[in-house]
């Protein structure tokens, strides 16, 4: 087995058991793409051409939307510059995540837990990852857009080798999808097509188990979390960006910072991180479920790639904004999701 998930499992079993919070007793279960029944993918797939059905709530805020779907796109282009590059950017999408998870449930229907998808096992080669099941038209997401000659286009923030795609999907569930927002920080409505650019290559260099394990090894957050949020060029990508870029490459929407939830794989790739934060946790869950560190400021120390800059640091106090999407309040505290079976949330993953 290539997946990271099996090194790490075997260390962090024992301790899983006993440190489970009690007040969660069923939680949902998170499983990996290729695990499920072909009944499950169905039934997911099914529930998230269902939120790009339903009316939107967030209209008010975001002019674009046009469903349930677009709120998650709206908010996540609206926050992006908040969010990326500080210390709440992994409990800001763990929440996020799990929102959009709860709203497939009471709104569409779905009975099954947010499935993620297990990269590490589809790295090991640039035929392997082109072959995963996460691309496949019947029983996946579809698979790359047709090839743009990008290599001039000055809108692209950052060029990735290996490039094969950019154009509109080409089959798959989503062929037909309208991305109402975007690209770039663009909350207005400009409805076009979800576009993939796969690079073979990137997922080749970042995606594989080792690059998951390397974070893992680090035994304080401040110091996991920058391993894996990672740099702004390609050589200091890890597997956040190298899970969004080995999809979007240059022109392709899970490339785009801003709204790359426009790609409905987002939510896989960001349950899979998540997974990986909950197996480091585990390791050492006394310590690790209250340790959060980083700044407040986008681009402030560590992430200070453009001046020397520093800010306050994050607190298990701090205060995420979520807007509408988090029910009777507009805040959640880092403190409320530090543990996935306790505070606001109940699932594993398995």
């Amino acid at each position: 087995m290539h997946s990271f998930s099996k090194f790490v499992s075997a260390l962090a079993f024992g301790l899983l058991l006993s440190q489970v919070a009690a007040t969660c007793t069923r939680p949902l279960q998170r499983k990996e793409w290729r695990t499920l029944r072909a009944s499950e993918k169905q039934a997911y797939i099914k529930a998230v051409r269902c939120m790009q059905t339903k009316p939107g709530l967030l209209g008010d805020l975001y002019p674009g939307v046009r469903s349930r779907f677009d709120d998650f796109l709206g908010l996540h282009i609206n926050q992006t510059d908040f969010i990326h590059f500080v210390g709440f950017f992994q409990p800001w999408h763990r929440f996020f995540v799990a929102t959009y998870e709860a709203s497939l449930r009471s709104e569409c229907g779905y009975t099954g837990a947010q499935p993620y998808w297990d990269w590490s096992l589809d790295s090991w080669s640039e035929a392997a990852f082109l072959a995963s099941p996460v691309f496949d038209p019947a029983t996946g997401f579809g698979g790359n857009g047709p090839y743009i000659n990008s290599t001039d286009d000055a809108s692209v923030r950052l060029h990735i080798p290996g490039k094969t795609g950019g154009g509109c999907v080409l089959n798959g569930p989503f062929l037909d999808m309208s991305v109402n927002m975007g690209p770039g920080l663009n909350n207005d409505y400009n409805p076009h097509c979800l576009t993939r650019d796969f690079s073979p290559w990137l997922a080749t260099q970042k995606l594989q188990f080792i690059n998951s394990f390397t974070p893992f090894l680090q035994t304080t957050f401040s110091k996991f979390d920058v391993a894996v949020q990672g740099s702004i060029d390609v050589a200091g990508l890890t597997y956040h960006g190298g899970g969004h870029l080995s999809v979007g490459g240059d022109l392709g929407t899970m490339g785009d910072v801003y709204a790359s939830p426009g790609d409905p794989l987002f939510f896989l790739h960001h349950a899979n991180m998540d997974r990986l934060w909950n197996l480091w946790q585990r390791v050492d869950f006394s310590r690790r479920s209250k340790d959060i560190a980083g700044p407040t400021v986008q681009f402030t120390a560590p992430f200070d790639f453009f001046e020397p800059a520093t800010s306050t640091n994050v607190t298990l106090d701090y205060a995420m904004d979520f807007k509408h999407l988090a029910s009777s309040s507009s805040s959640v505290k880092i403190s409320e999701v530090m543990d996935i079976q306790a505070g606001r949330l109940c699932y594993t993953y398995v």
